[in-house]
């Protein structure tokens, strides 16, 4: 389960990378000059560092109470 959740994860990073990418990134230089670009980052970071721990802690729940059932 770990496994398929991790797979997910990296394969929507991607998809999402492609997707965004665009030819002139004028959002992104403004941002980048005046600094808030590692505020974006960080906020983006938190976010999924978050939701990737709570499908972990997720994922231990439900294993342990398959596991506690099917003893």
């Amino acid at each position: 389960m770990l496994k398929r959740v991790i797979s997910c994860f990296i394969f929507s990073v991607f998809f999402v990378s492609q997707i965004t990418a665009q030819e002139d990134p004028q959002m992104a230089e403004a941002l980048r000059e005046s600094g808030k670009i590692y505020v974006v980052v960080l906020c983006l970071l938190i976010i999924f560092v978050g939701l990737f721990s709570y499908l972990i802690v997720l994922d231990r729940k439900f294993s342990k109470k398959i596991k506690d059932k099917n003893e």
